[in-house]
């Protein structure tokens, strides 16, 4: 039987009760893997359940809660809610050293650094807007590179994995155009080292 792709309403089904979904991106992203609950991605992924993720910081709530964490200058911090909010980057940033955090960001934190992505799709909103809290990677399975349509999102995941097809519109991307995984922007601090995410480009920001 050949796979199809799951609507709205089962997507948004499977997020309510814990299961992971793939959901499209527009040009030149590829698609996504999220869920309530970081195992739920790395399971769905075929990695080990401890593996550090993304945290999707699409919620106005979740930048609030953690600005105040983050290792930056004012100037800096301003930046960084740019990068998430205006140009929909994944960004890594240090954590101020002996901050107390809040325990749904451990997935995402590893030696003193948070990863968060930041894209946005509007015709995403009436699933995301439900979770303020989700955690989110590259749609592959190990050693495969990103789904960029939804016929290899359909391919590579097992059907116990709903994907979400592009809705139709205006904003609906192209399959044929060209496309990659969201780079990710550093936050530089000149504390200590960074952690070393892949396909990450820095930006230098002062120390507080």
């Amino acid at each position: 039987m050949t796979p199809t792709a799951a609507t709205l309403a089962q997507v948004r089904s499977s997020l309510a009760t814990g299961r992971a979904v793939v959901l499209p991106n527009p040009a030149p992203l590829t698609h996504v893997i999220t869920a309530t609950g970081p195992r739920a991605v790395n399971e769905a992924k075929g990695r080990p359940p401890g593996r550090p993720v993304a945290l999707w910081a699409h919620h106005p709530g979740t930048l609030r809660a953690l600005d105040p964490l983050w290792d930056l200058t004012p100037r800096c911090r301003t930046l960084a809610r740019w990068l998430l909010a205006e140009e929909h980057l994944t960004v890594l940033l240090p954590l101020r050293p002996r901050a107390t955090c809040p325990a749904w960001l451990a997935p995402a934190e590893k030696d003193g650094w948070i990863l968060l992505f930041g894209a946005r799709w509007d015709p995403l909103r009436a699933v995301l807007d439900a979770h303020p809290l989700l955690y989110v990677s590259s749609a592959n399975r190990t050693g495969r590179p990103p789904a960029a349509t939804t016929a290899e999102a359909l391919a590579m995941f097992p059907a116990t994995v709903p994907v979400l097809a592009p809705p139709p519109g205006p904003d609906t991307p192209r399959e044929a155009v060209p496309r990659q995984a969201t780079c990710t922007s550093r936050g530089r601090c000149a504390r200590r080292p960074s952690w070393n995410w892949p396909t990450s480009t820095a930006y230098a920001c002062p120390t507080p």
